[in-house]
C-alpha cells in the first residue's frame, strides 16, 4: 500500500480529529468565560427544560471530570460535569440543553437513539479487543485476526454513523427550545450556543471519518495479504 493511500485513510482523519478537538477546546474556552445574563446554572436550565417538556422521571445529577456530560437512557439520568452543572456561562447552558435534547429523544422513542443504545454493548466490546486484534494481525500476519479487526471497525463505524443524527438532532432541539423558552435572548447568547454545539458536532464527524478510514484501510490490507 502506497504512502498516499495511508495518508488519505489514516493521516487525514487524524488531522481532522486534532483540528476538531482544538476547535471544541477554543470555543469552550471562549464561551465558558461569558456568563449568561439570566444567571441560571446549567442544572437549572436543564431542569426547566425537562419540566417544560413534561419529563418528570429524569434526574439531573453532577458528575466529576471534564466534558463528562451525557444522558443515560438506562437509568434516566442527565449527567452534567461540574463546569456545566454549576456553571452560568453560555457554554454551560448550551451543553445542558443539548443533553436535554437526548432526554427528549428518549421520551419520543427517537429511533436512531434506540439503535445507538442497542449497539453500545457490541461497541464497547469491539473497542476493548481491537488493539490486540489489529496488532496481532499485523505482527503475525494472521488474516483471521485482520478479518476480526474489520468486523470491529465495521461495528464502530456503524455506531459513529448512527451517532451523527442523534447528536445533530439533540443540538437542533437545544437551539430551538432555548430560544422558545427565552433562556437565551441576546445575539451573543444565540451565537455562543450555536458555536459550542456546532464545534462539538465536528468531533462526531471526525470520529466517523476515522472509523471509516480504518475500516477501508484494513480491507485493503487483507486484500494484499491474500
Amino acid at each position: 500500500m502506497n504512502i498516499s493511500t495511508y495518508f488519505l485513510l489514516i493521516g487525514l482523519p487524524l488531522l481532522l480529529a486534532l483540528w476538531s478537538q482544538y476547535r471544541v477546546t477554543s470555543v469552550l474556552n471562549r464561551y465558558t468565560k461569558i456568563a449568561s445574563p439570566r444567571g441560571l446554572t446549567g442544572a437549572e436550565v436543564a431542569q426547566q427544560i425537562l419540566d417544560a417538556s413534561g419529563i418528570d422521571d429524569v434526574t439531573v445529577i453532577q458528575t466529576e471530570g471534564f466534558m463528562g456530560d451525557h444522558y443515560n437512557p438506562t437509568n434516566k439520568t442527565l449527567n452534567l460535569s461540574s463546569a456545566t452543572f454549576l456553571g452560568t456561562s453560555i457554554a454551560a447552558i448550551g451543553i445542558a440543553a443539548h443533553e436535554c435534547g437526548h432526554a427528549l429523544q428518549h421520551q419520543e422513542h427517537y429511533l436512531p437513539l434506540q439503535w445507538r443504545s442497542a449497539l453500545v454493548p457490541a461497541t464497547k466490546f469491539s473497542s476493548q479487543i481491537l488493539p490486540f486484534v489489529v496488532l496481532g494481525g499485523f505482527f503475525f500476519h494472521m488474516t483471521h485476526l485482520i478479518t476480526l479487526g474489520i468486523a470491529c471497525y465495521a461495528i464502530l463505524m456503524l455506531f459513529q454513523l448512527i451517532t451523527l443524527p442523534v447528536e445533530f438532532d439533540a443540538s437542533s432541539r437545544a437551539k430551538t427550545i432555548l430560544q422558545k423558552m427565552d433562556l437565551i435572548q441576546s445575539p451573543l447568547e444565540i451565537q455562543g450556543v450555536h458555536a459550542v454545539l456546532n464545534a462539538a458536532a465536528w468531533t462526531y464527524i471526525a470520529a466517523f471519518v476515522a472509523a471509516l478510514g480504518n475500516l477501508i484501510y484494513l480491507l485493503l490490507v487483507r486484500r494484499e495479504e491474500r
